[in-house]
């Protein structure tokens, strides 16, 4: 049973009264019993008057009382420190821990023997999950600071070389070369075009044009877009059952999806070989499929090929295109609209 904070520190504070309480009573019980025995006493043997023994059977439980009240409260008093430094230590452990976070250090955790018993173990559970996933977002930022280093330098180092080349007259500016250093450049701006194009998707402000789209009409769509593209390579573009249903949707987004999907399935289809597109619709589920029989994604990498700029083939040979990007939007805007892919 999970016990929560409050009922914790309930149980706390009443044992801890109660504690003080007996021990308090017990002193005064005793204390009296033991004054009225000698008061007793000493009326029995008539030693002393009767005002005489009253005013100090009054002045010993007085006295008695005082003692109590003493004793009660520096007992009190270190209960209370105790139980307060036992409260605010897992507290300060937090604050000590978030401050080193704040530093820059983000491999550090805060100690669970077991699953959380009350808001502070759930709190500092938290605080645990929050210190993992800096972590990975530090990691993750070095990850793409290096690869966008990778992505730049490849082109820019290829046009620095050709014009340098054609400035010291090692070449002639022939149409092929211009061509190619067009197509380096290309690929920045597509480079560029995605990094902002990610950017805008992961936005919090960023809105879909929401409105009833035909799922098998934006298929169509963009199949008879791309299909010359797959003929051109020698890729055979079939479509199997799509369902003829309406779905609530951002349309230019979704040809957007059905685009990128298409162009990695071309991208790693060798020529004759084949994409399929197919659909079905279960308990008001719609599932598109694309598939085909390229080269295939190693069991070891599918968990991260929506993560950006992750490649399978990590030659990361520039002949196959893209700069990484394609998956992480065509992920991004699915879960957008709600879906899973």
């Amino acid at each position: 049973m999970k016990r929560t904070l409050s009922f914790r520190l309930s149980t706390v504070l009443i044992l801890y009264t109660g504690f003080i309480l007996v021990i308090a009573s017990i002193a005064m019980i005793n204390a009296t019993h033991y004054h009225f025995q000698m008061y007793g006493r000493e009326m029995s043997e008539a030693q002393h008057s009767a005002d005489s023994l009253n005013s100090h059977l009054e002045q010993a439980i007085i006295q008695s009382i005082g003692l109590t009240i003493g004793g009660a409260l520096i007992i009190s008093f270190v209960l209370s420190v105790y139980i307060a430094k036992r409260i605010s230590s897992p507290l300060i452990s937090m604050k000590n821990l978030t401050l080193i976070m704040a530093r820059g250090k983000r491999d550090v955790r805060l100690p669970l023997k077991s699953l959380p018993k009350d808001e502070l173990e759930e709190l500092a559970a938290s605080i645990n999950h929050l210190a993992e996933q800096l972590e990975q977002q530090e990691k993750l930022r070095i990850a793409m600071t290096e690869n966008i280093a990778h992505e730049l330098r490849t082109p820019l180092t290829t046009l620095n070389s050709y014009l340098a080349a054609i400035q010291d007259g090692i070449w002639e500016p022939t149409p092929e070369r211009i061509q190619s250093s067009r197509e380096e450049i290309h690929r920045l701006i597509q480079l560029v075009h995605d990094l902002e194009e990610l950017q805008i998707v992961n936005s919090i402000d960023f809105q879909f044009m929401l409105e009833q789209v035909s799922l098998k009409k934006s298929i169509d769509q963009v199949m008879d877009l791309m299909r010359p593209s797959f003929q051109q390579k020698g890729v055979n573009l079939e479509k199997k059952d799509i369902p003829n249903v309406c779905v609530i949707a951002d349309e230019s987004r979704l040809i957007q999806i059905w685009t990128n999907l298409l162009s990695n399935a071309l991208k790693y289809t060798p020529e004759g070989g084949s994409v399929e597109v197919n659909g079905t619709v279960q308990l008001g589920v719609v599932q598109i499929t694309v598939s085909d029989n390229g080269i295939g994604i190693p069991s070891a990498d599918l968990p991260h090929i929506f993560e950006r700029f992750y490649r399978v083939d990590k030659s990361r040979s520039r002949k196959m295109g893209g700069g990484g990007l394609g998956l992480t939007i065509t992920k991004t805007l699915v879960e957008r609209h709600g879906g899973q892919i």
